[in-house]
């Protein structure tokens, strides 16, 4: 199962942020999302464990709870909607 995990200290990676789920089962993937030109956290990631039990356990357990004076939000991913194209372009003319 993929996990959001919003609202994030700036200073928690990759690893991090799999530490704190690896008690609640196998963490296949760890990511924090960070901002393309600046490399800095967005303050938001995924997690994906294996054992949808132990995900719904890190759920229940890690929403809400305080990490660096931030409450952390922790829920199922939601599936990513497809975005439209770019947008219309103009006439050149």
């Amino acid at each position: 199962m993929r996990i959001y995990v919003g609202n994030l200290p700036w200073s928690v990676g990759d690893d991090e942020l799999k530490d704190m789920f690896s008690s609640y089962g196998d963490v296949a993937d760890s990511v924090v999302i960070r901002d393309r030109e600046t490399g800095r956290s967005r303050g938001f990631g995924f997690v994906d464990l294996s054992d949808d039990a132990g995900a719904a356990k890190a759920i229940e357990a890690m929403h809400g709870t305080e990490l660096e004076g931030r409450d952390l939000v922790v829920n199922q991913a939601k599936e990513r909607e497809e975005r439209g194209g770019g947008g219309g372009g103009g006439s050149w003319n």
